[in-house]
């Protein structure tokens, strides 16, 4: 619609981190390197296997999903429960000189006995305190949470009736996870194919999108983030912010400049200007709307911010 010279859009970036063995915590396979690699994301999206197919061994002898979520959640609850101890110990130490470390410890002891009983700490409740606190903890169990159930084509086409789907699913909604099922080789068949062969596969498959596709989505969101668009010539562009975030704010994405002297927004969907078919059309029916300081951003909003300094 723009002709535009460059298109940027959002980025989402999964680490592929392998599979985790009983005793991982303690060092057992390259446990304590990948560890360290779920240390550093933002979330986890875990893979279950859910399929059968005797050529491609499974390292337990059988498949068993509920197994391999517990095997992979006790040696997260393992390793958080040390990062947690060496963190009491040392506020317990300075607790003597500044009375300000009795709330660390209050917390540390609450999320000691949930994972000392077998429960992740994102599922406990925190205050704003607490949540200020836990996010300095970088605690393995307290990140979001995503299941992928690695289903075989079958399975896809009925996974509402597939047992070991099903079997996910319930252990998860204690956990308010998302789960998403999702066939691997049929992902991998779609990768090599062009658009319209990949849109022609979907169809026959009766998908709406791509199961990575999905998952790309349900993760944005579960990191409670958003996009808003900028658009012309030079550049069409999808910008990341928190949900809830206000004009200025986001304005500030682009440049603090332009959240410094920030005037108003002109907003239109992503929708309604498709509908429309160009901006002269929906300004001509009044549906770009003038927005202020207090306008709190959507999903897929085209925004021109005017602004001066």
């Amino acid at each position: 619609m723009y002709n535009s010279k460059k298109i940027t859009p959002a980025i989402v970036e999964f680490v592929d981190i392998a599979g985790l063995v009983k005793g991982a915590s303690k060092g057992e396979g390259l446990g304590n390197k990948f560890l360290s690699h779920i240390r550093e994301t933002d979330a986890i999206c875990e893979v279950v296997r859910c399929f059968e197919d005797s050529n491609i061994v499974h390292v337990a002898g059988n498949v068993d999903p509920i197994r391999d979520i517990e095997t992979i959640n006790l040696e997260l609850i393992f390793a958080d429960i040390e990062t947690v101890e060496k963190r009491l110990d040392k506020a317990k130490k300075m607790l003597k000189a500044d009375k300000k470390y009795q709330s660390e410890i209050d917390l540390l002891e609450k999320i000691k006995l949930a994972l000392e009983n077998g429960m992740p700490a994102r599922q406990l409740e925190y205050n704003e305190d607490e949540k200020v606190l836990l996010k300095e903890m970088f605690l393995l169990t307290s990140k979001p949470l995503i299941y992928i159930t690695n289903v075989s084509e079958e399975q896809l086409a009925d996974s509402e009736n597939d047992a070991n789907v099903q079997k996910v699913k319930q252990y998860a909604e204690r956990e308010k996870a998302e789960v998403i099922p999702l066939c691997v080789k049929i992902e991998d068949e779609l990768s090599t194919l062009d658009d319209n062969d990949k849109k022609e596969m979907l169809e026959a498959l009766g998908l709406k999108e791509s199961g990575l596709d999905t998952l790309i989505k349900k993760s944005y969101d579960l990191l409670g983030l958003m996009s808003f668009l900028t658009a012309g010539e030079p550049e069409v562009r999808a910008w990341t912010i928190k949900k809830n975030t206000k004009a200025p704010e986001a304005a500030g994405k682009i440049h603090s400049d332009i959240e410094r002297g920030f005037i108003k927004a002109e907003v239109i969907s992503y929708d309604e200007l498709m509908k429309e078919g160009s901006m002269v059309q929906a300004k001509e029916k009044g549906l770009v709307r003038q927005e202020g300081k207090e306008y709190v951003m959507q999903e897929g909003d085209i925004v021109l911010f005017k602004f001066n300094v």
